[in-house]
């Protein structure tokens, strides 16, 4: 937290899905019960996708708990939220999507100076048989350090 984030959500699927070409950081537009339970905590990024639409960035699937406290200014929990980018990066990403097949997919969700940000990455899907090099790769490293551990 030296640099003034905290990290409040993760979505780990998306990196086990898909490679993640590139980040973005984006603001996100919530109601204050929102903000309220996303610092508790209580949210996942888990089914969650953008997409572009008349020109704006919305973010769709993300589930955030209602408020206890809320009572009548509850939001719905999986209603699409808008994310404030510059157009002119809305705008290419809209390209990439369309022509290049890749999709936008939220990362993270974190604190960044008070504000809650989205992290998304500009992603491509793997298949079956990435995934399988990708956990391989990982277990490999894992017995290279736990070898390099009993030696020490």
């Amino acid at each position: 937290m030296a640099d003034g984030t905290k990290l409040l959500a993760q979505n780990k699927k998306a990196r086990h899905d898909f490679f993640v070409e590139e980040t973005y950081e984006a603001g996100i537009s919530l109601a204050g019960t929102e903000v309220k339970s996303i610092r508790a905590g209580r949210l996942n990024l888990k089914d969650s996708y953008c997409s572009v639409k008349d020109g704006e960035l919305f973010v769709l699937g993300m589930h955030i708990s209602p408020y206890e406290q809320g009572n009548i200014f509850n939001k719905d929990p999986m209603r699409p939220r808008r994310l404030l980018m510059h157009k002119r990066e809305i705008l290419r990403l809209y390209g990439l999507v369309k022509k290049d097949g890749y999709a936008l997919i939220p990362l993270s969700v974190y604190l960044k100076r008070s504000r809650v940000k989205i992290s998304i990455g500009l992603c491509k899907g793997k298949k079956l048989h990435d995934k399988r090099e990708s956990i391989a790769r990982r277990d490999a490293q894992r017995e290279i350090d736990r070898t390099m551990k009993e030696r020490r």
